[in-house]
């Protein structure tokens, strides 16, 4: 299938306003979509459904799937796309909007200094009128911009339109071996400047990483965590640390999404007391925002060839079953010819309140750009 024909079976798709996802996983040149037959709202019951799932941060909620019997599923592979130059239009911040989130991010901290949290990840929503309202122009651009991330377009009409470019992958399964990575400090992409961090970023990202080797220990055999590094995302770098391990054999997906999602990086810790303070402080619905997204228990082949010299070893292959969910950050929901632009920070004890609202505004950038 050419490029062309793909694009023209998603533009068909979204105009006979049918469910479709559309994405690239980081670092590769494959985009896939699937074409859900009709419009039925179907939702992951217990994770042993296979298709596609876009979940929300609320887990409690309903996930939406779109199963594997009832799309269509078209891939192309493909190193770039044309895309027009668009000139980039600021976001221009609400002063009320700002005053708000400096207000939330003060009462975030007071509640950390009183012992309640030890940090907390604090949001809100930017709205940008649109001149192209197209999702599918808005996700090239996003493949052609940001080549290590998670790009995507989904669109359900019973639920909306979302849209998309993460960093961040929530864990991957193959098998028995899982992989998730740490992800968390924030600043903004100088080249002419080392990089330093703070202790602020340090401990956010330590909390991270600490919190998921903690959760996932009853679950698995045994663990790995890599070194830390610095990772650039757009014009953003942060700190992660990639986390393996090899899961016990009676340990199901349901099990691992419930001790990881929602993160410290998306959520706060200890992550009851800080998913209760988001719930009832930022007074706006995250929906699908901080949620996740992606394949579910897809079968894959992988030829094992351990003797190169005996044909029978060669065409032996194993077929696995996959997961892979990323976590979905730098995302935007398309409605009414705006976009509602989702950006938050992690607080800590050490922050700075008009400095976490820079830092939104710095990622509403970052997703904002491919706007128009």
């Amino acid at each position: 299938m050419d490029q062309n024909s793909f694009f023209e079976a998603i533009e068909n798709q979204y105009a006979k306003q049918l469910p479709f996802v559309v994405y690239s996983r980081p670092i590769n040149s494959v985009i896939k979509c699937w074409l859900q037959e009709d419009d039925t709202l179907h939702n992951a019951e217990n994770f042993k459904e296979s298709g596609f799932v876009f979940a929300p941060f609320n887990i409690e909620e309903k996930s939406v799937l779109f199963p594997k019997a009832n799309c269509t599923y078209l891939e192309i592979e493909c190193s770039d796309i044309e895309t027009k130059t668009i000139i980039q239009t600021e976001i221009l911040p609400n002063e009320t909007e700002k005053l708000q989130h400096i207000a939330l991010v003060s009462k975030g901290i007071n509640s950390i200094k009183n012992h309640d949290l030890q940090k907390v990840v604090l949001s809100h929503c930017e709205t940008k009128s649109l001149q192209n309202t197209n999702p599918i122009t808005i996700f090239k651009r996003l493949f052609s911009t940001y080549k290590n991330a998670m790009v995507y377009c989904w669109f359900h009409p019973k639920v909306g339109l979302w849209i998309g470019a993460t960093p961040e992958l929530l864990f991957k399964v193959e098998g028995k071996r899982l992989t998730t990575i740490a992800l968390a400090g924030t600043q903004a992409f100088n080249e002419s400047e080392t990089v330093k961090w703070a202790n602020k970023e340090i401990e956010e990202q330590q909390i991270v990483t600490d919190f998921i080797t903690k959760q996932l220990e009853p679950y698995t055999k045994t663990m790995t965590v890599s070194e830390v590094e610095t990772v650039k995302a757009g014009n953003l770098l942060h700190l992660k640390t990639r986390i393996t391990s090899v899961l016990k054999d009676d340990t199901d997906l349901k099990s691992i999404i419930g001790a990881l999602h929602p993160t410290p990086a998306v959520c706060g810790f200890p992550k009851a007391k800080a998913k209760d303070f988001i719930l009832q402080n930022e007074n706006y619905s995250r929906e699908y925002y901080t949620g996740f997204l992606g394949e579910l228990n897809l079968k894959e082949a992988t030829t094992r060839n351990t003797n190169r010299r005996n044909i029978e070893n060669n065409a032996y292959s194993v077929v696995k079953t996959q997961s892979n969910f990323y976590v979905n950050l730098r995302c935007m929901q398309l409605k009414d010819s705006s976009a509602k632009i989702y950006v938050g920070g992690g607080i800590t004890k050490d922050s700075i309140p008009e400095m976490e609202y820079e830092e939104t505004v710095n990622k509403s950038k970052t997703i904002g750009s491919v706007l128009e």
